[in-house]
């Protein structure tokens, strides 16, 4: 098997954390789900060994080194917030009907989740 070899000059960044890694990670899985969905639909998290329930998803943060946050409101429109350490994360992106039926586009919040995010593994902003 070949080793991979930096190209000349190349710079690695700073180290990420989980957090950060696995923040990283879920924006990603957002944007590529969200593709999928019509004008009828928008993201929401449902959280397996939670009584939490179904989290229509609003934002997303992360704590270094290791804890993650989500922030929504749940089906009764609760404002609702989830801290969870990343060891513990098990996720389950779903579509949901919106809420109102308003003339507005729907909520895609895959691309608007971290303004200074600058991408996964590549750092190039791409999903």
């Amino acid at each position: 098997m070949a080793k991979a070899e930096k190209s000349p000059g190349a710079t690695q960044g700073p180290a990420k954390s989980p957090a950060e890694r696995a923040h990283d990670r879920l924006v990603l899985y957002i944007r590529d789900f969200e593709q999928e969905l019509d004008q009828t639909e928008e993201v929401a998290m449902g959280f397996a060994g939670d009584e939490a329930g179904v989290l229509r998803i609003e934002g997303i943060g992360f704590h270094d080194p290791d804890i993650l946050a989500f922030y929504g409101h749940d089906a009764s429109g609760a404002k609702t917030q989830l801290i969870q350490h990343v060891s513990q994360l098990s996720v389950t992106l779903r579509a949901v009907k919106r809420a109102t039926a308003s003339e507005a586009p729907p909520r895609r919040i895959g691309f608007r989740l971290y303004p200074g995010w600058t991408g996964g593994d590549s750092g190039d902003g791409s999903a």
